[in-house]
């Protein structure tokens, strides 16, 4: 969408048309009001790059506790332990090196192999076709395989839990209409897995789950309960789905609309890594964090009071130009950093798996085919509040 510089300025993570373009919305906040209030949903945002970077790791300050996207934190719904985006330290901290411990690089090297055939199993069979679709043909299907399999869900089950997850982080312009039961909506379709895993061990994220132990402020050791195995699980198999399918789906968009780019990493496959961060810095599937605010906190010459509402916009700091060059400009050979992935100790745990999920789709796409067109008539955009992206990125290949 285009902003007229004459009208009020507004940003409403709900609106459906912002959200398909934030960023004429998002440069004029840098610029006019680097600490915006929304009074009909009563939170500030911060747009620029030094204030989401300076502020997404000071966790004594903007708390994750109450949820860290906009529905959930306005919401004030309760948030169980175990989901990692919603906790603070010291809780967060005693969880995540649990799943630091699960997420092992031995793992991480068998997953390579294991995408690639399930890129293989999704693709060849559109070898012929005169076209596929960047999401529903592979964006959707190739994360959901692998992480299904790293948890030990049978394929067969997968496409429901994905289902679910989808069912429950879509809105409209209307806003989020949260079900106080969301969170144990999210973990009930896992707990006939988790039960049958438990009598049944094997090498997967959902046995480790089961045996690990954590230990408690006091030294004491104990198993996780069901219930935070059950969050967990739940946790884990959202954001490996989500995030990833969207990350595809804008780098297919992203590679049609620059077939100059497009043709370099035909020829050099090597710098497909390069084009993945690219992509995350210009269209990052996860753009807005929210956190409430623990403690007064003076910016811009005004106090931001503890209980605050706080939604940081790293998607809108990718492309500041204070900090980089030519921003709105996408360029695969990029060396600046971006924020997608966040910062300090909510830093995104699985972020080497996207990375690697990205490459390797892409990899597997020029092996097939080098020349793209999107077909916009028939795309489709998928509207939630935690990740922004396409649900059907149709293309037409030559």
């Amino acid at each position: 969408m285009t902003v007229d510089p004459i009208t009020e300025l507004y940003y409403d993570p709900y609106d459906l048309d912002i959200d398909d373009d934030p960023y004429p919305v998002w440069r004029r906040m840098r610029t006019d009001e680097p600490l915006y209030f929304n009074d009909k949903y009563n939170f500030y945002a911060l747009s620029r790059y030094e204030d989401v970077a300076r502020a997404l790791p000071d966790w004594q300050t903007y708390r994750s506790g109450r949820g860290t996207t906009a529905d959930i934190l306005f919401s004030g719904i309760e948030v169980p332990p175990g989901i990692l985006l919603f906790e603070d330290p010291p809780l967060h901290d005693l969880h995540r090196r649990l799943l630091s411990r699960v997420f092992t690089p031995r793992r991480m090297l068998a997953v390579e192999h294991l995408v690639r055939g399930f890129c293989s199993r999704a693709l060849d069979p559109l070898r012929d076709s005169d076209g596929f679709d960047f999401v529903t043909d592979i964006g959707a299907i190739m994360p959901m395989r692998t992480i299904g399999y790293l948890l030990g869900i049978p394929e067969e089950g997968q496409q429901q839990i994905r289902d679910v997850s989808d069912k429950n982080i879509a809105v409209d312009s209307a806003g989020a209409d949260i079900s106080p039961t969301i969170f144990q909506d999210a973990m009930a379709v896992f707990a006939e897995y988790i039960e049958w895993r438990a009598a049944h061990p094997s090498d997967d994220l959902m046995t480790d789950l089961l045996t690990a132990e954590v230990e408690e402020a006091d030294g004491t050791r104990r198993r996780l309960e069901r219930t935070e195995v059950l969050a967990y699980t739940a946790m884990i198999a959202g954001a490996g789905n989500e995030t990833t399918a969207r990350l595809i789906g804008f780098m297919g968009q992203l590679l049609g609309e620059y077939p100059d780019q497009r043709r370099e990493l035909v020829v050099e496959p090597s710098l497909i890594a390069s084009a993945v961060e690219e992509t995350l810095r210009y269209e990052p599937p996860s753009p807005v964090q929210g956190r409430c605010v623990a403690r007064d906190v003076e910016l811009y010459g005004h106090i931001v009071t503890e209980g605050s509402h706080m939604l940081l916009l790293n998607g809108s700091a990718n492309r500041d130009e204070t900090r980089f060059t030519d921003p709105d400009r996408y360029d695969i050979h990029r060396k600046e950093g971006h924020l997608s992935f966040g910062q300090g100790l909510h830093f995104c745990l699985g972020s080497a798996l996207a990375r690697l999920e990205a490459r390797v789709a892409f990899e597997e796409v020029f092996k097939r085919w080098s020349d793209w067109e999107v077909d916009y008539d028939t795309a489709a955009r998928a509207h939630t509040c935690s990740v922004r992206g396409w649900a059907r990125l149709p293309v037409n290949v030559r």
